[in-house]
């Protein structure tokens, strides 16, 4: 493996443990004329998520999305290499992208590695997680229900309820419902409800909560706290509050 891929994922942590590190070797491997390497599958657990482990994660949980309607899209690769590069240089993004290709040639168990997320990741970052995995869905234009399917069981694995999921899928799904969706409430709750559920939502989707996954990643996760004021607005707006 060439030096630069070395010290892209020197830093990772938990990640080069369990089933992701299994396939993160396996792919190293790939691109290295060193023989392949066994990766333990030992428990590792931390209290904090760094950007390199997060970055793993997301790379191998976004190859599910992409293969889940048997399609390998140029347009969501392209929105996979846009992602990268506004969180890394150049270099780094073309070696991540060698990696990624690599893990799309892969079968792994979606369980296994959701697991061990689960186990090692804090729950904004999950959140920020499915945002993501939403947003590579979306990148044709059109989400393919396949991929819902597939985002939907990675949510459950990853210990996501079903109304934080919901909330997340109808900032990219959108319907008559979508603002009430993303407040996590319905178009039955009285005023006084939207506004504690809007501020309960504006409190768990603040872009300080993944202030640990580094600044880019933390402008990524403006988004959602955007899509949240936004329904506020729009539901206030429909109903004549003020």
């Amino acid at each position: 493996m060439a030096l630069g891929k070395k010290i892209l994922w020197s830093g990772l942590g938990w990640a080069m443990g369990g089933p992701i590190g299994a396939i993160l070797g396996y792919a190293f491997a790939s691109l290295s004329d060193q023989p392949k390497r066994r990766t333990s599958y030992g428990r590792t657990t931390l209290s904090r998520t760094s950007t390199k482990d997060f970055m793993a994660s997301l790379l191998i949980l976004l190859a599910s999305v992409m293969k889940a309607d048997e399609k390998l899209l140029r347009s969501e690769l392209e929105y996979v290499k846009r992602f990268l590069l506004n969180q890394f240089n150049k270099d780094d993004v073309n070696n991540y992208i060698l990696i990624y290709k690599e893990i799309l040639k892969q079968d792994y168990s979606l369980h296994q590695v959701c697991m061990q997320i689960q186990r090692s990741m804090d729950h904004p970052s999950r959140l920020e997680l499915i945002h993501l995995l939403f947003g590579l869905s979306s990148a044709d234009g059109e989400t393919h229900f396949k991929e819902i399917d597939v985002i939907q069981i990675i949510a459950r694995y990853l210990n996501v309820s079903d109304r934080d999921f919901a909330s997340i899928k109808a900032m990219f799904v959108k319907d008559t419902k979508s603002s009430y969706q993303i407040l996590g409430i319905n178009s039955s709750t009285t005023n006084d409800e939207v506004k504690k559920a809007f501020r309960k939502m504006a409190k768990k989707y603040h872009p300080d909560k993944v202030i640990h996954l580094g600044k880019e990643l933390q402008e990524s996760a403006e988004e959602k706290f955007v899509a949240v004021n936004k329904a506020y607005k729009d539901i206030k707006r429909e109903r004549g509050m003020k």
